[in-house]
């Protein structure tokens, strides 16, 4: 990182931090191994392994590569802007792990499985699927709307 005060310097880290561990928790939620991704962006494994770390000597255009394969976005904000409103919720985002017991139906849903608290995200995309005749999607709370619709953006296709 070029010569700056240690301010500035802390808040581009912390931010690439961010940045990089978003990228990660995607492409595992997503089930894409790094190789995977890192040629569907044009980069190396090596390149991806430094995005997830944060590191500030990647350039931003393998930064933004990377976002794009993995169906995410940067927004340009004024620091002392207020978030956008949109930035408040959760919309199209899916965790990398789904603890079944954040979820009410779906712990309904997945009342066959034993000994099992979390689920990778494709499997349950999976019960919902299996069973949404038995779905109210207007009875459901926001966060499991928000996980739901998360998951069929993810998987569309």
């Amino acid at each position: 990182m070029p010569a700056s005060s240690p301010e500035l310097n802390d808040r581009v880290a912390t931010t690439l931090t961010a940045v990089g561990g978003a990228v990660r928790q995607r492409r595992k939620g997503l089930g894409v191994s790094a190789v995977a991704a890192a040629e569907a962006a044009g980069i190396s494994r090596v390149t991806l392994h430094r995005i997830e770390k944060g590191e500030p000597s990647v350039t931003m255009g393998a930064y933004m590569a990377m976002l794009s394969v993995l169906g995410l976005q940067v927004r340009v904000l004024r620091a002392d802007a207020p978030p956008p409103a949109e930035a408040l919720g959760r919309e199209g985002w899916i965790p990398a792990r789904v603890r079944i017991a954040d979820y009410p139906r779906l712990k309904e849903l997945a009342w066959q499985i034993h000994g099992v608290d979390e689920l990778r995200p494709r499997e349950a995309l999976d019960i919902y699927e299996r069973n949404a005749r038995h779905l109210d999607m207007e009875a459901l709370s926001r966060q499991e709307r928000e996980l739901i619709e998360g998951l069929r953006q993810a998987f569309a296709g």
